[in-house]
């Protein structure tokens, strides 16, 4: 008989993780641990944007997300807030030269997001 090799021992090893995970969702289930929860019979929500980023960028934004990295994007979405916080702050009636400047520096954020987005959106790369 000869030795098994190296993929099926890893397959076997898989195979023994899916009977012990399965060997404890039934003990839950039957403890009724299961049906206690909030979020039983619902699908779970992650709330990480993994659903709605393409699945061809998924992998280069998981990339980033692990590294630490912000996504070139969202820190203009960031400058963006700050700057309508800022402008909001001043008042529906600031009319200065202040005011102006925020609204135009406000405006060039927008359109470089747009533009940015609209690449990915074409290209599908980064």
């Amino acid at each position: 008989m000869s030795q098994p090799t190296a993929q099926e021992k890893k397959e076997q090893r898989l195979k023994l993780l899916e009977d012990d995970i399965g060997r404890h969702l039934a003990e839950s289930e039957k403890s009724g641990e299961l049906r206690a929860a909030p979020s039983f019979g619902k699908p779970l929500h992650f709330g990480d944007g993994y659903d709605e980023t393409p699945a061809e960028l998924r992998m280069p934004m998981k990339v980033l997300k692990d590294a630490g990295i912000v996504p070139p994007e969202v820190e203009v979405m960031r400058e963006i807030a700050a700057l309508q916080a800022e402008l909001d702050a001043l008042g529906p009636d600031a009319d200065d030269s202040g005011a102006r400047a925020l609204r135009r520096r406000l405006s060039e954020k927008r359109q470089l997001l747009a533009l940015r987005l609209e690449k990915l959106r074409v290209s599908g790369s980064l």
